[in-house]
């Protein structure tokens, strides 16, 4: 044999069975797996458990009316949750929620009946009061670099006091007057808390506009740059900055949605009834983030879907209206909601740990 011969390097060739090694790097999920990293498969199996134990536990909630009802409920949780969950998808939390709803329906019932207004015009007042709170809201957050933990709660305590003094300032008592006799209101009702029958079963309007609030809100993650952005600053504001997401614009937006869900919300409570009790939303805001959080949104952010709120709305409301038809103690309501959400925050740690493993 020549030294050339020798020389030449050894060739590795495949195995004799002809199959070639897979490499670990491009080996392609089972579909289960990838069903288990998206973040609302858990909330929804949750919510599928829920929906048939209290089928099996409460006859009653097989009735189509009382269905209806725990819609309406769920639908009212979901419409803020929404926004809440884009926002902590977004990175950063608003305490002041649950009273903005408040703070926006006193502002449009109070303009309307002091000044003799027609109701649309109060409607949109509020409608500016309440994207003017979340823009601050924003700002102060980006402006400062505070926590939005406390930038908000600082809102909600300064929100709460005024509801309460200028409602007792203004009408000389804590809940607003009577506006259901004034010019627009039956044509605000319809758009914010009207009834549409279905079969026999009366559906409020809210649940149309929660399920539509959500296509759009899941189109808008999923579909455009702005969705993107709302990853990427809820990821790594600071590497989303260096690609050239525009960071202090997508937080203050995200906060003036959450405005915007507020305002929704407190014209449906204030067509729904046609008064405002100023004291009320106080503890709202950790029912729409906890809803979130069921719903597969991470409290470091980054990491959601819009989907998942609405099925962790209908386990609230499920839950809320199950121990009623089921006859049971309505005081457990925040008992079961506590385990829910604790059981949420562990499947949402398990999923995202098998996730980083995969």
């Amino acid at each position: 044999m020549s030294m050339s011969q020798q020389a030449q390097p050894a060739v590795d060739r495949p195995p004799a069975s002809g199959r070639k090694q897979a490499d670990g790097r491009t080996t392609r999920r089972s579909l289960p797996l990838r069903l288990l990293a998206r973040p609302e498969v858990g909330v929804f199996l949750g919510a599928v458990a829920v929906l048939v134990f209290f089928l099996i536990t409460a006859p009653p909630v097989r009735d189509g009316s009382s269905m209806a009802n725990i819609l309406y409920q769920s639908s009212t949780i979901g419409i803020m949750a929404l926004p809440v969950a884009l926002l902590m998808i977004g990175g950063e939390f608003d305490l002041s929620a649950g009273v903005a709803v408040i703070s926006s329906a006193l502002t449009a019932s109070m303009l309307s009946y002091q000044l003799t207004l027609n109701v649309w015009t109060g409607v949109i007042v509020a409608l500016v009061v309440s994207l003017a709170i979340g823009g601050i809201n924003g700002w102060m957050v980006v402006r400062t670099g505070l926590p939005s933990f406390l930038v908000t709660l600082g809102t909600f305590l300064i929100l709460q006091g005024a509801n309460l003094a200028v409602t007792k300032l203004v009408t000389g008592n804590v809940a607003t007057d009577d506006i259901s006799d004034m010019d627009g209101f039956d044509q605000a009702k319809k758009v914010f808390a009207s009834s549409f029958d279905v079969g026999g079963v009366e559906v409020k309007i809210t649940v149309i506009w929660w399920l539509v609030f959500a296509a759009l809100a899941t189109w808008v993650l999923l579909r455009t740059r702005y969705g993107n952005w709302i990853f990427a600053v809820g990821g790594n504001k600071e590497s989303a900055r260096a690609v050239g997401v525009p960071v202090h614009f997508t937080k203050i937006s995200l906060f003036m949605l959450v405005g915007f869900g507020a305002w929704f919300i407190g014209m449906h409570n204030l067509f729904s009834f046609n008064t405002v009790q100023s004291g009320e939303g106080v503890g709202q805001e950790l029912i729409y983030i906890a809803a979130a959080v069921i719903g597969g949104c991470l409290l470091t952010g980054g990491y959601g879907s819009a989907i998942g709120p609405v099925f962790g709305a209908f386990m609230f409301g499920m839950v809320q209206q199950g121990i009623v038809y089921a006859g049971w103690n309505p005081d457990w309501f925040k008992a079961f909601l506590g385990v829910m959400l604790l059981g949420a925050v562990l499947i949402n740690l398990w999923v995202g740990r098998a996730a980083t493993r995969r």
